[in-house]
């Protein structure tokens, strides 16, 4: 077998483990040239792609409760198909109406003002469903395993004002506020974007994030961000921390692409911590605490 030969094999291999796609799938794309051993798996190489993936990353992190996973889906996807202009994501079955209440944006007057992604819509596609994005109509394509899955669509309530449902062709005026400070409000743009990238591959990868979601069989796996910005990554009683990142850097998670300029913050501070461009993912794997786990230690 020849070397380029095998760097495609390697690359499909990393890609199928990622994504969750056939083998055949992914040594298709490394056969054209889409993927490498380098990045296997596709970024969205356009900013509005990006920007609604990374903010539907951290609604879905902050969003989502440790007791709501299920079998590893820590975001409430099983697996990605992703594409340079595009995404298309596959929904848990027991998670995909928590995942469209997290995500659809809301003004909760009891909770903080303006929640969900702002500008998001959710339009039926022939048999299927997508969430797009009024401002750039930049879109996550929805798989469900039942192909005739309706959501079950969060409504008004009690100071709830469901944006999605009221202006359903139109920015309201505080998702337009929101979408257009988002660059200001870390005080950095250069590492928003570059968030906006870790946020967006993290999201193409939910076989990897899977790894960690096992250990949600004890209620201790969890993701969350730092005020909607850098990504934490929670677990026990799965992958060991070591591994996981070793798997997240294989798959290219960190390679930075040529827009983002790297930062001497970019060198690890500790274990665990993946930079680029000035932001992080940050992994921590800590202790089993469930009653069946202290007994087998004991025995």
């Amino acid at each position: 077998m020849s070397r380029r030969t095998d760097n495609r094999h390697r690359a499909a291999s990393i890609c199928r483990a990622a994504t969750g796609l056939p083998h055949r799938t992914c040594l298709g794309w490394a056969e054209t040239g889409l993927i490498d051993h380098r990045q296997p798996v596709p970024d969205a190489e356009d900013e509005g792609q990006r920007v609604l993936e990374s903010l539907m990353l951290a609604e879905l992190a902050d969003g989502l409760r440790a007791s709501e996973h299920r079998d590893g889906a820590l975001l409430g996807f099983t697996s990605a198909r992703p594409g340079r202009t595009g995404l298309a994501l596959g929904l848990h079955p027991a998670m995909a109406d928590r995942v469209l209440a997290a995500v659809l944006p809301r003004i909760d007057e009891h909770d903080g003002g303006l929640r969900g992604v702002p500008g998001l819509r959710i339009v039926p596609t022939g048999r299927g469903w997508a969430l797009t994005q009024l401002r750039d109509r930049a879109a996550v394509h929805l798989l469900h395993p039942d192909p005739d899955w309706r959501p079950v669509l969060p409504e008004h309530g009690d100071g709830l004002t469901q944006l999605w449902r009221r202006n359903r062709h139109r920015l309201h005026p505080a998702e337009a506020t929101e979408l257009g400070g988002r660059a200001d409000a870390g005080g950095d743009p250069g590492s928003v974007a570059a968030q906006d990238w870790l946020n967006s591959r993290l999201l193409r990868r939910p076989r990897l994030l899977g790894a960690a979601g096992a250990g949600a069989a004890h209620g201790s796996a969890n993701v969350y961000t730092h005020g909607g910005g850098d990504v934490v990554v929670e677990w026990c009683c799965a992958v060991e921390r070591d591994e996981l990142e070793r798997r997240l850097r294989r798959s290219g998670l960190a390679q930075p692409p040529g827009r983002v300029a790297g930062r001497l913050r970019d060198q690890p501070w500790f274990p665990g911590e993946i930079a680029m461009g000035g932001a992080f993912v940050t992994l921590r794997r800590g202790p089993c605490h469930a009653p069946d786990a202290a007994a087998r230690r004991a025995s």
